[in-house]
């Protein structure tokens, strides 16, 4: 029998040794050096000052930013509390929040057409980073307003910084907002 237990503890620190130590220090080596800005969070800097990061949403409310979709995570995009609101179809709460949203989306863009669905739902997560380009579309002529440029450009800026599907076939076309509001202020420096 201690023969068996020698055996099982020498097997238990190998396999602690191999798992806990070799291949996470192994895994993040690759990381670090095949997919280092993803595996460094995708910060974004301006000026050597990190601004953001592309894989997370966080809050514009300036009516010269393309503003992101809602957040469900804690106050406004706080990844420590990710997740959604786990309101459903028939909740009262969830319809009074969607109202105020869509009238509260209806003013600042002035536009009383159909709204995607992503200017007033949250994402799964709460921290999309993403808007969908009828989003942006929507929001152009406010952008061009407060910023006294042309829609022309601002839906030029829109185009250039859209995503199109993973692989040409996966997902939706989608527009990051941290580096379409940075374009905007890059282009609005160089004015």
């Amino acid at each position: 029998m201690l023969k068996e237990l020698k055996a099982g503890f020498f097997m238990m620190v190998a396999l602690t040794v191999i798992t806990g130590l070799v291949y996470p220090a192994l895994i993040t080596v690759i990381a670090q050096v095949a997919f280092h800005e993803q595996a460094n969070g995708s910060l974004v800097s301006v000026n050597g000052q990190v601004v953001g990061s592309r894989l997370i949403g966080q809050s514009f409310t300036k009516p010269e930013y393309f503003h992101p979709r809602p957040s469900a995570a804690g106050n406004g995009y706080d990844a420590t509390v990710s997740g959604g609101s786990n309101l459903g179809p028939t909740s009262a709460k969830l319809f009074t929040r969607l109202k105020a949203d869509i009238d509260r989306y209806r003013a600042e863009n002035s536009y009383a057409g159909p709204i995607p669905a992503d200017a007033v739902t949250t994402s799964a997560s709460g921290l999309d980073p993403h808007i969908s380009p009828a989003n942006a579309d929507i929001q152009s002529a406010r952008v061009a307003n407060a910023r006294g440029i042309s829609i022309e450009r601002v839906k030029a800026l829109v185009a250039e910084h859209t995503d199109g599907r993973t692989f040409g076939i996966l997902g939706e076309p989608a527009v990051n907002v941290l580096d379409l509001n940075l374009a905007l202020d890059a282009e609005s420096a160089a004015r």
